[in-house]
């Protein structure tokens, strides 16, 4: 018998499409939420469609965003399908949409009208800008909350243009504050009974990450710039070569594994060099403290490398892609990627659950649905539709 989930008892009603509504969604059902995701009839998500690689027609990011989750359709332009949307809603415990500020409310849906059905529902909603203020109601991608909030200015080479993440970033990290904001509200309707607002900003979420780099500026005057593969001030902490072609990344910036590091070297008295000694001290030798770990790096192949360094408890690693992910002996140990059966492309690897739980740990039980899968499992057995109703919905195009 599996090991109940601990969201198990939550329904959510997810509204919203692409990434940044739809990750808050699959970090929910992940941990045993009942996800229902209603999508545009016939054309769905356009996530079903994205990604660069489209094996049989078959989107491969869609089956990772919706997985756990029903999806069922419905013409959220139409009155019928808005009503669909209030009786779901009526019997859910959460709402996440990421549509523009505003869209909601125009179609009879805004937070005030549904709280009326349903005073607990807890209401998600993910924006580039968030709900108020003066650029709320424009549009958002998360490649400009990226920019507003301060992490593309500083992702790169400092003699070229600010460059991006080869992931969305933005839309995931608005997301998983989402998530969270969605798990303090359910926390404090346990105590009052009452459903909230959660309104979480692409560029805000961004911003939550950018760590001392607004005081920097306001109180020191300091404007922090691209700086390739380093930290300002933080060596040795950087991307080396080996004799053997490959690029190991070595972080031995504290002062006790700088002196490991220094051993591993077999230069011991690197760590009692003045130039070394102290954090503030490499930090300003940075550029030739790093010739000097890349020019002994350089003479040992990557293997031997870093079985020296982890023997001596000095933090480095490999810079992995998808195949080093795929046969790594410590991703498989702690099942950091499950394989699931997709119905059409088979076998399906894709990342795991995170944070795992000891108790309840959350589960990816399917991958990400067909459109519409679901109409008949929600409009029938959970809101009580009749084969005569159903079929009018779907002769009328609203489902």
């Amino acid at each position: 018998m599996s090991t109940p989930l601990p969201l198990d008892d939550v329904r959510v009603v997810e509204l919203g499409q692409l990434l940044a509504g739809p990750f808050c969604g699959q970090l929910l059902g992940d941990f045993g939420a009942e996800v229902i995701k209603v999508e545009d009839p016939g054309r769905g998500d356009p996530m079903r469609q994205w990604g660069r690689e489209r094996p049989y027609g078959k989107s491969l990011w869609w089956p990772v965003v919706a997985r756990n989750k029903l999806s069922v359709t419905a013409d959220l332009r139409s009155e019928d399908g808005q009503d669909l949307v209030r009786r779901l809603i009526a019997t859910s415990d959460v709402l996440i949409e990421n549509f523009r500020p505003g869209t909601l409310e125009r179609w009879g849906l805004g937070p005030e009208q549904l709280w009326e059905l349903n005073p607990g529902l807890i209401v998600t909603r993910v924006s580039g800008f968030g709900q108020t203020g003066p650029y709320a109601e424009r549009a958002g991608y998360g490649s400009i909350g990226e920019a507003m909030g301060g992490i593309r200015y500083v992702t790169g080479d400092p003699d070229r243009a600010p460059s991006r993440a080869g992931i969305s970033l933005g839309d995931s990290l608005a997301a998983t504050f989402a998530c969270l904001g969605t798990l303090v509200a359910l926390h404090q309707r346990s105590r009052t009974g009452r459903g909230q607002l959660v309104d979480s900003a692409i560029y805000e979420a961004v911003l939550a990450m950018m760590e001392s780099l607004v005081p920097e500026y306001q109180v020191a005057g300091y404007q922090r710039e691209r700086t390739g593969t380093t930290l300002p001030n933080v060596a040795p902490s950087n991307v080396y070569p080996t004799a053997d072609g490959e690029m190991i990344l070595i972080a031995a910036n504290q002062d006790t594994v700088f002196r490991r590091l220094a051993e591993a070297m077999g230069r011991p008295e690197l760590a009692d060099d003045e130039r070394y000694a102290t954090h503030g001290a490499r930090g300003s030798s940075m550029v030739e403290l790093d010739d000097l770990i890349a020019a002994w790096s350089g003479t040992v192949k990557a293997d031997e490398l870093l079985d020296r360094l982890n023997q001596h408890g000095v933090p480095a690693g490999r810079i992995y892609r998808a195949k080093d992910m795929l046969t790594d002996p410590h991703f498989k140990a702690r099942e950091a990627i499950v394989r699931l059966l997709h119905p059409e492309l088979g076998e399906f690897a894709m990342h795991n659950v995170v944070p795992k739980l000891s108790n309840t740990p959350g589960r990816v039980r399917h991958v990400g649905p067909a459109l519409g899968e679901h109409n008949d499992l929600i409009y029938r057995d959970l809101l009580g539709l009749g084969d005569g109703e159903l079929d009018s919905l779907r002769a009328a195009g609203v489902i």
